[in-house]
């Protein structure tokens, strides 16, 4: 079978990588390879889970070959589909560790990832109401990596709500607004031009920060800020101004202009942001292993300001938003019989993890789980940590929707 071979030869590349890149190409569909960043991307997720040991192949057909396999993160399920040329067009790592049952656990399971773990199980009722369900220090502002790209997808379903951009209009890639990866519209030439709604699925599902900045550029730095406050986040003012990607790296990768940059009065640091998104992109390290300012040069917002950011979109109702947000679940799995819509955006940087879902129920009731990681001081891959939390993640989808059936959810906790 040529899915199970393809298994195989991720098994055995893992212990091989850095592979060189005609082999991948050998391996690998062209447009997973276009989607993930190239042979570079892979080699970097390989680098990232390390090797893996083959426990046992728990499926084989043609076109698709599981997994039970083994990490330095432990055990887990590893999905391989190929394409009709045979050549691996999705790739997912779930953990196949047990969802945990009750709140009770979920708590128990939260408090060993890290020393500040923010959650949040809500569900969104009609006209976008949010009701926290379960929560660890759920309305705590926390560093939230690339999940902010929720606000600036918001920014253009409202833009495009009040006839001020449109989903189908074309926007021309600039090189002065090209940004560093995650991503792959930055090897694109100047003058290349996508719709507005490519440029949304790319800062979603690959978190593709070129395609962002070329949206905070159309859109402006304003109206990402007035989004925060349309969509209920308590407390905006940690945002603003609002970074674009480009500004981002030039004060993580330099640190004097770091200092001086939050040395300067709020009211000065607009433009200074705009005179740093002028400068040429800096130079990324070679690793970037340690948390540098997550408390500082980030984007904040708590698990309940996700949710109702989530709830906010919901309401838009606009196929654009949906098929955006649903591109790319990270692996989560969750049964399509049971939720057969599932939305996700998270973020990270060493130092900070944070996964954000809503899904939907087969009946339509909406729900919303967000988990947030973070560290000043230390930085465990994220990969890994990803791994961790979707066990946790699944089991709060799974207690919520038992709440939401009209069953009390198995807990001794009341939050």
């Amino acid at each position: 079978m040529i899915a199970e071979e393809r298994l195989r030869w991720m098994v055995d590349g893992s212990a091989r990588a850095p592979l060189d890149d005609a082999e991948i190409e050998r391996h690998v569909a062209p447009a997973l390879l276009a989607m993930s960043g190239g042979p570079g991307a892979v080699n970097a997720a390989m680098a990232a889970l390390g090797p893996v040991t083959l426990r046992r192949i728990t499926s084989s057909q043609p076109d698709r070959a599981q997994a039970a396999v083994r990490t330095g993160s432990g055990d887990h399920l590893l999905t391989v589909q190929v394409d009709a040329a045979g050549l691996v067009a999705d790739m997912q790592l779930t953990s196949d560790e047990p969802s945990p049952g009750s709140w009770t656990d979920i708590d128990r399971r939260l408090a060993s990832l890290a020393a500040r773990v923010s959650f949040a199980a809500a569900t969104i009722g009609p006209g976008g109401t949010c009701a926290q369900v379960h929560g660890v220090a759920a309305e705590t502002p926390r560093p939230i990596g690339s999940a902010f790209k929720l606000y600036v997808l918001g920014a253009l379903a409202q833009a495009a709500a009040e006839g001020k951009a449109s989903w189908q209009e074309p926007l021309a890639i600039r090189d002065d607004r090209k940004s560093l990866p995650s991503g792959r519209m930055q090897d694109v030439p100047a003058g290349t031009a996508f719709t507005l709604a490519e440029y949304a699925d790319a800062m979603i599902s690959l978190s593709d920060n070129t395609a962002t900045d070329h949206l905070m550029g159309r859109l402006g730095r304003d109206a990402v800020q007035r989004q925060l406050v349309l969509f209920g986040h308590r407390t905006p003012e940690a945002n603003i101004p609002f970074p674009t990607t480009r500004a981002f790296f030039r004060l993580k990768f330099d640190s004097a202009r770091a200092d001086e940059y939050l040395a300067l009065p709020e009211d000065r640091r607009a433009a200074e942001l705009q005179a740093l998104e002028d400068l040429p992109l800096p130079d990324a390290p070679e690793a970037w292993s340690r948390p540098e300012r997550i408390d500082q040069i980030e984007w904040f917002a708590s698990p309940m300001d996700i949710v109702r950011a989530f709830a906010g979109l919901y309401r838009f109702d606009m196929p654009q938003v949906g098929h955006a947000l649903s591109l790319n679940d990270d692996g989560l799995a969750l049964d399509p019989s049971q939720f057969p819509t599932v939305w996700y955006k998270g973020g990270s940087e060493p130092g900070v993890v944070t996964l954000n879902y809503l899904a939907c129920t087969a009946d339509g009731r909406v729900l919303a789980v967000s988990l947030m990681v973070s560290d000043p001081r230390t930085a465990s891959s994220g990969l890994e940590m990803s791994l961790k939390c979707q066990p946790i993640i699944r089991g709060a989808f799974e207690l919520l929707k038992q709440c939401s059936d009209g069953a009390a959810a198995p807990t001794d906790h009341h939050p």
